[in-house]
């Protein structure tokens, strides 16, 4: 059973016509005290969902683009406390919007597994990602999520055996990650165009939404994939975003970014 949130987001978009818009961000940057409002502008432009990484120093999965942004967290002090914390914040400004946290196994065992499922679940984290944590080395964190009601999200890719696949169909809760290329995260112009046949292979595989992330930047990105995918995963974009923009002017920037990826503002 997913999480009443999540399942409500995913739910809400179907019945509008449209996938899902999850977007992404990282407490710490591009200050420790400037995330709160780059959240509040996605959820102001139209996100659905939120995806919070608690920065880790060996991001595996991640391009240079969120190499370099979990760098700057770090440097900064960011901790996974301070990134529960952050939930926890936002969750009191936006109590129906769906948060999922994404991170890699070390920093979860190292604040200790169930006492990480129970703090996640206390500041208001619906669903968690760990990015390298495969679903039949998943016993101890599924039980541990489902214990306090949270989604454990597993990432399919393009290289993922069928019978990878089907295990991911029959474990995962929430959502299903599907990474659109093989490689690591990064904005690029065009979609792979065998991503079509991917997304279909992995929904003969499970009941539950599917969601594309990797390399997506573009409104004709989310076009191109709404008829196929229940969610669309937007990250390296919005960290190459922030990043040019003047302090002062980030949140509308966000906001209007985002308008743009929800079809809320013409591109």
């Amino acid at each position: 059973m997913s999480n009443a949130r999540l399942a409500a987001a995913f739910a809400r978009a179907k019945a509008e016509g449209r996938p899902a818009l999850i977007s992404f961000l990282i407490p710490g940057f591009p200050s420790r005290d400037g995330t709160d409002e780059l959240f509040d502008a996605m959820i102001a432009g139209g996100a659905d969902i939120v995806e919070v990484e608690i920065p880790f120093s060996d991001p595996l999965a991640d391009g240079a683009t969120i190499q370099g942004v979990v760098y700057q967290a770090l440097e900064l002090g960011i901790t996974p406390q301070d990134c529960l914390d952050f939930v926890q914040r936002a969750r009191s400004r936006h109590p129906d919007v769906p948060i999922v946290m994404m991170t890699y196994l070390n920093p979860v065992l190292a604040y200790g597994l169930d006492r990480f499922a129970a703090d996640a679940a206390a500041a208001g984290v619906d669903a968690a990602i760990l990015t390298d944590l495969p679903p039949d080395e998943a016993s101890s964190a599924k039980t541990a999520f489902q214990r306090v009601g949270l989604d454990l999200i597993y990432l399919a890719a393009p290289t993922s055996s069928q019978e990878r696949l089907e295990m991911i169909g029959r474990e995962a809760t929430g959502f299903v990650y599907c990474v659109s290329v093989t490689g690591i995260t990064g904005a690029r112009n065009e979609l792979p165009p065998d991503i079509a046949e991917f997304v279909a292979k992995v929904r003969r595989c499970t009941i539950i939404p599917l969601a594309v992330g990797f390399g997506l930047s573009r409104r004709e990105h989310v076009e191109a994939l709404a008829s196929i995918t229940d969610g669309v995963i937007v990250g390296s974009a919005y960290m190459d975003l922030i990043a040019k923009t003047r302090p002062e002017e980030r949140a509308k920037a966000v906001r209007e970014y985002t308008e743009v990826l929800s079809g809320r503002r013409r591109p």
